[in-house]
């Protein structure tokens, strides 16, 4: 870059580590990186009104922010869920919007997996019996009610980048597994009705995004369906479920159990009822969370800055997608 070039002001919200400092540092001739941890709002808001691009995770970006950003040419989602961001607002400002799609299937399938085998082999309890000094003799019922994931049939609901890599996964592990999304797919063999999918289903993972038509969709009437003694595995949104009737679901015995690291309300409350289930993993919505995705994330981000100081529409784009540049890669 010219030493009269103006450097690209980019506002990170939120906290980085020193990996991620030392990976944006290394581009410091050209690009001014000033974080800010996504709770506060102060810092926030001062740094809003002169950023050029805004490095976007999870804390929701209002109309009424992207009316203060007077100044801003990108929102950039880091990660692929936009439902975040008030796209139109940003669209009738003039703004682009573009995401990572993929970017952290890796991530999110392994813990996804990992929620599934730690809920199957019951992990917490025989870690909590084990520090306490309760797991020997061993716990006779552990031989009724421990499975092997191979042994299982796992349904997933939405068959995105994240839900394709969980299938390879668990078919490497001999798992049997079934898929439904909001297209038909006749041609995969894989491929159910939904009621058959929750009927069938030792696991049940959701991979969907959240939209009007996905908000709610696993409601008291959709949980009734699923196997009894199922469990549900949810690393895509909390909206997507109603949480007081899957609060009912795993009181009452119709699941066995759930793996969560996505919630209506986040961060979550300490008086939500699920916190208080002894048959319930949790994550902080940090599934996505590793050192390989940040590194995707920030060579897609930086990347994506560059284009924007030669001129060039961003990569990824979900406002304006149409006049996105042909030379995109694939």
């Amino acid at each position: 870059m010219d030493n009269d070039t103006v450097a690209l002001r980019v506002l990170a919200h939120f906290q980085p580590g020193t990996k991620v400092e030392e990976r944006v540092a290394a581009e410091s001739d050209w690009l001014d990186v000033h974080w800010v941890p996504a709770d506060d709002d102060e810092a926030f808001y001062r740094e809003l009104p002169e950023a050029d691009v805004l490095w976007h995770v999870l804390r929701p970006l209002s109309g009424e922010d992207l009316a203060k950003a007077s100044k801003l040419k990108l929102v950039h989602k880091l990660g692929s869920g936009v439902n975040t961001i008030d796209v139109d607002t940003a669209a009738e400002r003039g703004i682009a919007v573009a995401n990572m799609p993929g970017a952290n299937a890796d991530s999110v399938a392994e813990a996804t997996v990992l929620f599934m085998l730690a809920a199957l082999r019951r992990l917490p309890e025989l870690d909590r019996a084990t520090r306490e000094g309760r797991g020997w003799p061993a716990d006779p019922t552990l031989g009724d009610r421990v499975r092997d994931l191979g042994a299982c049939t796992v349904g997933l609901i939405g068959y995105g980048s994240v839900a394709k890599r969980v299938e390879q996964i668990l078919k490497s592990m001999n798992t049997v597994v079934l898929h439904t999304s909001t297209q038909r797919d006749e041609y995969n063999t894989a491929w159910v009705s939904l009621n058959d999918l929750l009927a069938k289903s030792d696991i049940v993972s959701l991979h969907l995004p959240l939209t009007p038509e996905t908000e709610g969709m696993i409601s008291r009437e959709v949980l009734a369906k699923m196997k009894p003694g199922a469990i549900l595995i949810n690393t895509a949104r909390g909206d997507i479920v109603d949480q007081e009737a899957l609060v009912e679901a795993l009181t009452s015995g119709q699941l066995a159990g759930a793996g969560l690291d996505v919630f209506a309300e986040e961060p979550v409350s300490p008086d939500n009822p699920l916190l208080k289930l002894d048959n319930v993993l949790l994550m902080p919505h940090v599934s996505w969370l590793t050192a390989d995705t940040m590194e995707r994330y920030l060579d897609a981000a930086i990347r994506n800055c560059r284009r924007i100081v030669e001129g060039k529409r961003p990569y990824f784009l979900v406002v304006d997608r149409a006049a996105e540049d042909s030379d995109s890669p694939s």
